[in-house]
């Protein structure tokens, strides 16, 4: 049903169309087959590279430290074991809201502004979103729990602190542990996409080789960072399979003794490779303290800013995520339908997914313009395309681990394959699945103001452009509204998803609360 949204799209898009750039968008396909080799433009994709990566690393293990810390601080049960009450944590939790819902980008550019372009910026932007992200996620880890041991440790006389450990700390850490592996993949896209808007990296080598249309060196990056997404995937894969850790399909596991010297020996090896980076990459924290000079606030125009169309900005920031999450919820299970027939077409597809995964959106603005012009429509297509992949890759690992029975009977019956798919494997997955895709336009609402550069006429079209003109009264205003819509919208797809998920027992097993899905 969400891919209906076909229909308007199709109709809307010839309007938009005009003819300056086929032949552009023709030799960036063929591009792709003929990549750069040239020694200097392969250099400064791995050094652009090696950049990204680095940050990507520094920001998610702050991310998990801070996210770790707030997490078991905003946990329930934490409180009620502590004080007998759980006041605290619904305090915390609260405050944890207000640092999430602002994207990273919006980190970023803010934290330019201040401190200048230091390469702790890009780590702090991803760490702090992050962290919050990570804190909210573990303390509904924690609240899921049973409980049963931890009372028994406390009626027996233990102390709070060690009673937690004891009792939550086993089952929670393969949980810990699955959950960080796919925030690190995160924190990869994320890394890429704040290079995209100038904090360095080879997101700022793709922007500036599309912006010159030097496409044959644009894929050069492409291929590499392909590369790099595919052999993070399968790395992280073949640990999660080693260390026995909860997917979206497995049941909760306890990590053994060895696995659990394994896992010590990892994290003291990575505690000095970390350190290894910062230095490298010069990442001084100290940076931040030191704010460059700014122009004067002054009062605030209310004039000005009741002048904004509020309703217009708000309004197509809404369409605008409705739009995108609708063609990736929506467009994910209608590809595999299309090429359940054809035994090269999954193969194809997931190939594509692969590349949406790792093309920031706003790359794929700036390629839509070529033959598009700019707007709310662009704009989606855009965001959808990005998150089709994350989707499309969530229902693949759901479809290949789900029951084949009622297929084969279906099939066996003289049912097609389509129908036999759609009625035998996503009839099952199609709860969880949906409550995933409310969670994920929840994160497209807060990505929308990636696309903001195209013109799409939304909040994040006029945050990019207060920012740059240092429109501070109108930044605040605008980030507050931003802040309260998404938060709005998380609430929503909150309550969307734990109805779904009431009478569910497809892929989503291993992680009730949701942790896993985020």
């Amino acid at each position: 049903m969400p891919a209906l949204v076909l229909i308007p799209l199709l109709l809307v898009l010839p309007q938009l169309v005009h003819g300056g750039g086929w032949e552009l968008v023709g030799q960036f396909a063929m591009a792709a087959v003929q990549p750069s080799l040239d020694p200097v433009v392969i250099q400064s994709v791995i050094s652009g590279l090696g950049t990204t990566v680095s940050m990507a690393l520094l920001g998610w293990a702050g991310s998990m430290v801070l996210g770790v810390g707030l997490g078991v601080a905003s946990s329930r049960t934490v409180w009620r074991t502590v004080l007998g009450h759980g006041a605290p944590a619904e305090l915390i939790r609260k405050l944890l809201a207000i640092p999430r819902s602002i994207h990273e980008l919006l980190w970023g550019l803010l934290l330019l502004q201040l401190v200048g372009l230091e390469p702790v910026v890009a780590v702090v932007a991803i760490a702090i979103p992050f962290g919050a992200l990570v804190a909210r996620v573990v303390s509904d880890l924690i609240d899921a729990l049973p409980t049963g041991n931890l009372n028994a440790l406390r009626a027996a006389g233990a102390p709070a602190g060690p009673a937690l450990i004891t009792a939550l700390g086993p089952p929670l850490l393969p949980q810990l542990l699955s959950y960080s592996s796919y925030r690190l993949e995160c924190a990869l896209r994320s890394a890429t996409l704040l290079g995209v808007f100038g904090l360095g990296g080879l997101g700022t080598e793709l922007r500036l080789t599309l912006q010159s249309l030097n496409f044959k060196e644009l894929w050069s990056g492409l291929w590499v960072l392909l590369a790099a997404m595919v052999l993070l995937e399968t790395l992280l894969g073949w640990l999660r399979q080693r260390w026995s850790m909860p997917n979206r399909f497995t049941p909760k596991v306890m990590v053994s003794g060895r696995q659990g010297r394994e896992l010590v020996a990892l994290g003291a090896a990575l505690i000095p490779l970390l350190v290894w980076i910062a230095q490298s990459q010069q990442i001084d924290p100290g940076a931040l303290l030191h704010w460059q000079a700014l122009p004067p606030m002054g009062p605030p125009h209310w004039a000005e800013l009741a002048g904004l169309n509020w309703p217009s900005l708000v309004g197509n920031t809404i369409v605008l995520t409705g739009l995108a999450a609708a063609l990736a919820v929506g467009g994910a299970p209608l590809l595999l339908l299309l090429v359940a027939a054809w035994p090269l077409g999954k193969l194809l597809v997931r190939g594509i997914w692969l590349l949406a995964r790792l093309w920031p959106p706003p790359l794929t603005a700036l390629l839509l313009l070529f033959v598009l012009k700019p707007g709310v429509p662009t704009a989606a297509l855009a965001l959808g395309f990005h998150n089709l992949g994350i989707l499309g890759r969530l229902l693949l690992e759901c479809a290949d681990t789900a029951d084949r029975a009622p297929e084969q009977a279906l099939t066996s019956g003289g049912t097609g394959p389509r129908m036999a798919l759609l009625y035998g494997r996503f009839s099952a997955l199609a709860r969880p699945y949906l409550a995933y895709g409310a969670y994920r336009a929840d994160v497209i609402l807060r990505e929308s103001v990636v696309v903001g550069l195209v013109g799409a006429t939304g909040l994040g079209s006029q945050l990019l452009e207060a920012l740059s003109s240092f429109a501070w009264d109108q930044l605040l205003a605008l980030v507050a509204v931003y802040a309260a819509l998404t938060l709005l919208g998380e609430d929503l797809s909150d309550r969307a998803r734990h109805q779904l998920l009431e009478t569910s027992h497809g892929c989503d097993q291993s992680q009730e609360v949701g942790g896993a899905w985020r």
